[in-house]
């Protein structure tokens, strides 16, 4: 078999759930007719080949069996049926800090990873400073791993997962954790190990990351394989599998985008009062929010939704049109639309705009960004807080005035 190729065919596999409290020995042999066992089917029948070279997206809802087929992939899970064959070595970064012990330094747990792998002392030796330096540890590698931030765990686990320079990389969300600059990294590392013809699996709820990583996906339902063909065909029908929901729970993990897809926001940007685009503002001053929009085909006149939130994507306030009132009928075509606020009401901080294209008569979505895009809010004055809070004090009585009452 070639190195980095994947071959499932007809790979299923079965888990056996209890779901009493666990039981000593004597309970179990006294009560065993009471213990009953359910099967959970974590993958059912899955078939599909995968090339040496071919970087291979892995979308569905949360307990579709994502990391459950990778796992399989990586030798942790053996299939309960079918046949599972891997060409050449895997590395895998499934789980925050998998693999590392919490007593051992980075160091230390950097070896024992390569011993894991089968790769020789000198190799990583080789390997090591550069490990070091991709993961920005070079203070910390000779501390117990137990005293690293979660965000440490990463950058040391994917550093070793990527410079193993395997056949077959597994990886299971591995943005989500980490900052904004050390995500670029991976991507670029992972984009290195693209080009250098190595395979790759990835899971990810990210939209963009899997269609810039990917040319193909494979999407899973309640364990099935229903869709294996080009990313953006795999993504858009996940999209829709979210439609009905208006905050799937998929949302911690990444998820930002989806809806049936009969309309969709294909454009977001921010103005000033003088239709300048801009990600600053003051506090107080004219926002303009201008939304492309595009339906294939005609459909019902939809909702159309802004919201803003914090920098944590709590709620601050909803602004929502519908579209047969500002005119547009539904029809196909591009349409633009524009919210204007002429004094912007917060104060001071980072914020995020989400927009959401929904029918009337029910929550299904058309179309949603959560977040849309981030904006920057500065104050103008000395005021404090999320809001300016407007109005007019006057005066109704003073001391003198109510002593000669």
């Amino acid at each position: 078999m070639k190195a980095g190729a994947v071959v499932s065919r007809g790979v299923s596999r079965r888990f056996l759930v209890y779901p009493q409290r666990q039981v000593t020995l004597k309970e179990a042999i006294v009560r065993r007719r009471h213990l009953r066992r359910t099967e959970v089917w974590a993958i059912r029948n899955a078939s599909f080949e995968i090339e040496p070279g071919e970087a291979v997206g892995v979308v569905g809802r949360n307990g579709s069996g994502k990391t459950t087929l990778l796992r399989m992939i990586a030798g942790i899970f053996r299939p309960t049926s079918g046949r599972l064959e891997v060409g050449g070595s895997v590395s895998s970064l499934l789980e925050l800090g998998a693999g590392f012990h919490p007593d051992f330094t980075g160091r230390e747990n950097v070896y024992m990873n390569g011993a894991i792998h089968g790769l020789k002392r000198r190799y990583m030796d080789e390997k090591m400073d550069e490990i070091v330096a991709f993961a920005e540890l070079e203070k910390f590698i000779d501390v117990p791993v137990r005293a690293y931030s979660a965000g440490m765990y990463m950058r040391l686990g994917f550093s070793v997962a990527a410079h193993l320079d395997p056949d077959v990389l597994l990886l299971d969300e591995v943005f989500a954790v980490g900052d904004e600059a050390f995500q670029r990294k991976c991507m670029g590392k992972i984009l290195d190990l693209k080009n250098r013809g190595r395979t790759l699996l990835f899971v990810s709820h990210s939209a963009p990351a899997v269609e810039r990583l990917c040319e193909r996906a494979i999407l899973l339902n309640a364990g099935e394989l229903v869709a294996d063909g080009p990313a953006r065909e795999a993504i858009s029908q996940y999209q829709r599998m979210l439609a009905a929901e208006e905050s799937p729970a998929e949302r911690g993990a990444g998820l930002h985008e989806w809806g049936s897809g009969e309309a969709r926001v294909v454009e977001v940007s921010l103005e000033d009062g003088e239709g300048e685009e801009r990600r600053q503002f003051l506090s107080g001053q004219t926002l303009v929010v201008r939304l492309m929009i595009a339906a294939e085909e005609a459909i019902p006149p939809p909702r159309i939704t802004i919201e803003f939130r914090d920098a944590n994507g709590s709620l601050l306030g909803v602004s929502e049109a519908e579209a047969d009132v500002l005119g547009w009928d539904g029809s196909p075509g591009t349409t633009e639309l524009l919210f204007s606020s002429s004094h912007l009401p917060l104060v001071d901080g980072r914020f995020q705009l989400s927009v959401a294209l929904s029918r009337t008569d029910s929550a299904r979505q058309f179309h949603r960004l959560d977040p849309a895009l981030e904006f920057t809010v500065f104050p103008d004055t000395d005021q404090r807080g999320w809001f300016r809070f407007e109005g007019e004090w006057s005066l109704v009585s003073s001391p003198s005035s109510l002593e000669r009452r």
